[in-house]
């Protein structure tokens, strides 16, 4: 015999299966027991005697003797010996004798006791029992009152859990309004029970609950309206849903005084929602919401329909939105009718579509009813033999069960089994079904059968979307699933993110949609359940190395970077010799002096010295030439135990490096595809944008360049530079040499080169960024230039917390774009103001000049009227161009010319609704023109805006320094037919030649400091294309006055005039009135 100890933990594992098996045998043994004739009418009997007797100690006899029947023949007692019925006759008996209710409620309490004796197979008769309990609350004895409420409280506390609905069904008839108030109360106060011992299955039943319970928060009885009002609260605290939480009190009030509704709107309004929301949520939030939206203020309705938008975009079940869509949909299209603001219109219309995507879309989602009546089915037909009479509560209980289950998504098998397994034993019971074995095989045919009915309401309920593709080889890096959210924006809701070792991941989708925020948020270790970086080492590489490190040498930059495993400064020169850095990069140039490319490789090179096992890789190709891109494919194809997960619009370099494609979809989820770009284009038509320039869904405009003075023909140069050499200093060489070029309204030039070759430098030469002192520049003195940087972020950098809107009217608030005042060729310096201040002889004095103070048209060129010092306006004078630029005042000659060429460009209004309208044509919408700060765009969103705001004056021509690093392939493809359509000239830096090619039709390559011109130049057919010469427009001033335009009079031939004046004379014979003035048209 072994001595091995026996833990406690064992013999009371042995203890409890030893006690059920014992009572799964005794039951067997009750299954098998026959009530007899007299086993009938001795229960008769005592049941007879108990009524009749007053003394306490008789009636405990007879209810042990009741007890002892009960335990040995079970349900079929309830029936044969009238225990059912002896208590259902004085429960629901019209003259209530109080003696007898507290008498019958003993027998009662036998049952309850018993019913986990028999697995529940008593409740389907028991809470029949629940409805006159919850009545005779109402009844005048106090006694009766206060045992029957402790009866109820011991009834639903007995039941099984599944049935929580079943009783909550019963508590909300028991609150219909022909209900006396004291049923209403114990009904709340059920309800309050049910919420803290069955707190996950009153969550299920909390939109039956609200509507229910907010009705009798107005009950006129004052002890209902605080015990609801109270109710609400405590089911409420079962909502998980931490955006709403702190506002549930407040929507709470807002049920007993409505006119808290804007308030608590407004409150809600600035609430970023992240969390996913379901039918709980819903039940509280869309009576405040409708409610809104019928509030007589325009803002209440809009904020009222951002909050619907951004709450249903987190609904991810369409069976929580249908019961909704009836309150929320009628209210939102009769705002959309009858709402005068077309931009609170605009966002009810998106409202709409959301809540129509949340409720299925097309997909049918089955109501309630719907769903009771499929379960029913099931059930029936797979209980072909209907229970009638005494045992139809079974069937009852069973779909109600059952359906409880289903709404509340609960497909487990153990519950199933637990909760419909007693019931359909009872049912095999009844019907004579496997009446030769009552023991263990009885029992599981009825688990058979339990199971059976889960399967089938499992198959007619669930709707479930297909599925990714399988992904089961490799390695698991990560499996997560989490929420993100950007600002007030919802970018992902629970969605599944599972990644694989050596594979690389596109990660695709339309600007805005989260990409980098995604990479930042894995990087940061803000997403949930991704492993961190101490198990799992990701590293990020994004598109530009911060200024502050513009000093720093690169060697230097790489060793002080967390991260990196090697300190060696002898290694890492070998490393990045390797990387194709030259000796002189690595020796002497510090990271300021590097072109974006080389700044892009750097960062890559960092990354890949920090073995890292993710690589997140945003935007990689941004700045980088051909050569380098090529590269970066090699080395990524070559990483067989790293990942990639690569954001680019790049759609060549996807579809050479990708394995598989993330793609994300238009229900806020993430789906994996497998292959390269062209594979997921195949599979999913709708993304070819992402594929090809022409296939873009969207459309940007441009405004139409103004008139300069003297250009006839769209080929006429209005930009020249001859013989321009260029030199940073500190470097040791020129970066330009010798370059000469012209510019026409008609030039739609591509400028390409390797990186570092200089093409950044030549287009800020252009642009006036930066000057030279060899060589000139010329300007047409009323061109306006639109200049977008190669990092195009830095011309918002310092206005991160205005809207795009605001940003325009403090650009543009002058009259002139105070861009231009921070340009190199508009800063006067020192020397400069010296020369200036000097005294000049004019007119045989000397004199010292003010200001320059208008200008106007001297033969081909221009002379500018000069106030004086000391000297009064009568003493103005007008000198030439040429005497005034040999004086040293070219930079004031240009302020002029920028003030003369912005009032010919601002011909439009400077108002937000202008600016709003003139955004939405570069493809940002007004959610994110007027209404978000600049800090919450996306990379994409800010290039629109720069481009938008570069575009306000209507300049004559548009510089663009890589415009597709940033952009989408959508975006891309509208920006290349606004290019197409614009009637001024374009300047394009791009290392994406699928653009380039599709647009330019000249092409100057910069290769080592030199420009070589070719394709069509503007020399070819000088002044073949005609400017059409347009009527004037009216004029509008930044105040938003009109200033009618003066028309060209038309000058007639003697012909023609004749005709004119013979035509008056026949008019002036037949009565007619004639003016004398009508000459001075012509």
């Amino acid at each position: 015999m072994s001595n091995t100890p026996v833990t406690s933990a064992h013999q009371a594992a042995s203890h409890a299966d030893i006690t059920k098996r014992l009572n799964m045998e005794k039951l067997h043994k009750v299954r098998r027991s026959r009530i007899s004739e007299n086993d009938a009418k001795e229960a008769k009997d005592l049941l007879t005697k108990f009524f009749k007797t007053e003394d306490e100690g008789d009636r405990k006899t007879i209810l042990d003797k009741l007890e002892d029947i009960l335990c040995k023949f079970g349900v079929r007692s309830l029936k044969t010996c009238h225990l059912y019925a002896a208590l259902t006759t004085e429960l629901y008996a019209k003259k209530v004798k109080a003696p007898n209710v507290i008498a019958v409620l003993g027998l009662l309490d036998r049952l309850i006791e018993k019913n986990s004796y028999f697995h529940g197979s008593l409740e389907p008769h028991m809470i029949t029992l629940l409805t006159p309990l919850l009545e005779l609350q109402a009844d005048k004895s106090k006694e009766v009152k206060d045992a029957t409420a402790k009866r109820a409280y011991a009834l639903v506390g007995a039941l099984n859990p599944a049935a929580t609905r079943y009783v909550v069904l019963h508590c909300l008839e028991g609150l219909e309004n022909s209900k006396k108030w004291q049923t209403k109360m114990l009904s709340l106060q059920i309800i309050d029970k049910l919420t803290e011992i069955n707190p996950m299955e009153i969550l299920a039943c909390i939109p039956d609950i609200i509507p229910v319970v907010s009705d009798c928060m107005w009950d006129t009885k004052a002890d209902v309206k605080k015990q609801a009002t109270q109710t609400m609260a405590t089911v409420t605290q079962l909502l998980d849903n931490k955006d709403i939480e702190r506002f549930i009190p407040a929507v709470i009030d807002c049920i007993n005084q409505p006119e808290k509704v804007p308030e608590t709107i407004h409150q809600l309004g600035a609430t970023t929602f992240v969390q996913e929301v379901d039918s709980a949520t819903l039940s509280l939030m869309v009576p405040l919401l409708a409610r809104g939206l019928k509030e007589r203020q325009t803002p209440i309705k809009r904020k009222s329909a951002v909050i619907i938008d951004n709450m249903c975009k987190l609904v991810d079940d369409p069976d929580a939105a249908a019961p909704f869509l009836p309150l929320l949909y009628p209210a939102l299209e009769h705002v959309q009718d009858v709402v005068a603001d077309p931009e609170c219109r605009s966002q009810v219309v998106k409202a709409l579509e959301t809540l129509k995507r949340c409720g299925g879309g097309d997909k049918q989602v089955l109501t309630g009813d719907e769903k009771r009546e499929k379960v029913t089915k099931t059930l029936d037909h797979l209980m072909p033999t209907k229970l009638e009479g005494f045992y139809s509560p079974i069937r009852k209980y069973m779909i109600e069960l059952s359906l409880a289950l289903v709404f509340a998504k609960s497909f487990s098998r153990d519950q199933w089994i637990d909760a419909i397994g007693p019931h359909a034993a009872t049912w095999l019971l009844v019907t004579g079904r496997d009446s030769e074995e009552w023991g263990a095989e009885h029992d599981a045919h009825a688990e058979k059968l339990a199971l059976a009915a889960l399967a089938s309401c499992e198959e007619a309920i669930a709707q479930r979307d297909a599925d990714e593709e399988e992904d089961d080889e490799g390695e698991e890096l990560c499996n997560c699933e989490f929420s993100l959210a950007y600002g007030a924006k919802i970018l992902l809701n629970r969605t599944a993110l599972r990644l694989k070792r050596g594979r690389r991941y596109g990660l695709c989708g339309a600007n805005g949609c989260g990409k980098s925020t995604l990479m930042r948020a894995i990087a940061n270790e803000q997403v949930e359940g991704f492993p961190p970086k101490s198990v799992l080492k990701t590293v990020y590489v994004e598109h530009d190395i911060d200024g502050s490190q513009a000093d720093t040498s690169l060697i230097d930059f790489i060793i002080a970077s967390d991260g990196v495993e090697t300190k060696d400064r002898d290694q890492v020169h070998k490393i990045l010799r390797d990387y194709g850095f030259t000796e002189e990069m690595v020796t002497n140039m510090p990271i300021g002096a590097l072109s974006g490319g080389w700044k892009m490789k750097l960062a890559l090179a960092r990354a890949m010295l920090m073995n890292a096992d993710i690589l997140l890789l945003d935007e990689p190709t941004n700045h980088l030439d051909v050569v380098n891109v090529a590269w970066l494919e090699n080395y990524l194809l070559g990483l067989k135990t790293v990942t990639s997960m690569i954001v680019s619009h790049d759609s060549g370099f996807l579809d050479h490096v990708c394995s598989d494609i993330i793609h994300y979809e238009g229900n806020y989820k993430l789906k994996r595809y497998g292959g390269n770009l062209s594979e997921f284009v195949k599979k999913v038509p709708k993304a070819a944008s992402y594929y090809s320039l022409d296939a873009a869904q969207i459309k940007f405009a441009f405004p139409e360049p103004g008139f300069l003075e003297g250009i006839k023909t769209k080929e006429r140069a209005i930009l020249k530079m001859k013989n321009v050499d260029f030199q940073y200093p500190g470097t040791s060489r020129k970066q330009l040499v010798n370059i000469s070029m012209q510019c026409s309204l008609s030039s739609r030039v591509a400028v390409i080169g390797p990186n570092g070759a200089g093409k950044s430098t030549l287009i800020k030469l252009l642009t006036g960024e930066i000057e030279s002192d060899i060589g000139t520049v010329w300007k047409h003195p009323n061109l306006r230039i639109a200049y977008v940087a190669q990092h195009a972020f830095h011309h918002i950098e310092k206005h991160l917390d205005i809207t795009p809107n605001e940003y325009i009217q403090w650009r543009y608030a002058t009259g002139e774009d105070r861009e231009e005042l921070e340009k190199v060729d508009r800063i006067i310096t020192e020397e400069e103001e010296k020369q200036m201040n000097q005294a000049f002889v004019i007119e045989g004095e000397k004199r010292v000049v003010d200001e320059l103070v208008g200008r106007r048209k001297l033969k081909q060129s221009y002379e500018y009227e000069v106030t004086w010092v000391g000297r009064s306006s009568v003493d103005n004078l007008w000198i030439s161009r040429q005497k005034l630029e040999n004086m040293g005042f070219s930079k004031k000659i240009a302020e002029v010319d920028a003030l003369e060429a912005a009032k010919l460009g601002l011909n439009r209004p400077l108002t937000a609704k202008e600016i709003e309208k003139h955004l939405t044509e570069v493809g940002l919408d007004p959610e994110f023109a007027t209404h978000s700060r600049i800090r919450g765009l996306s990379g994409g969103q800010k290039v629109k805006l720069v481009i938008g705001a570069a575009m306000w004056n209507k300049p004559h021509m548009l510089v663009l320094d890589e415009p597709t690093n940033y952009l989408d392939r959508e975006s891309l493809g509208a920006l290349a037919t606004a290019i197409r359509e614009y009637g001024g000239g374009v300047v394009i830096v791009t290392h994406n030649r699928e653009f380039s090619e599709a647009l330019c039709s000249e092409v100057w390559k910069v290769d080592n400091g030199h420009l070589v011109a070719s394709g069509h130049n503007w020399v070819s057919g000088n002044g073949t294309t005609k400017v059409d010469e347009k009527e004037e427009e009216d004029q509008v001033d930044a105040q938003g006055n009109i200033i009618k335009a003066t028309k060209k009079k038309v000058k007639l031939t003697s012909k023609e005039l004749r005709k004119k004046k013979k035509e008056r004379m026949e008019r002036r014979k037949r009565g007619e009135e004639v003016f004398t003035d009508e000459d001075e048209d012509y």
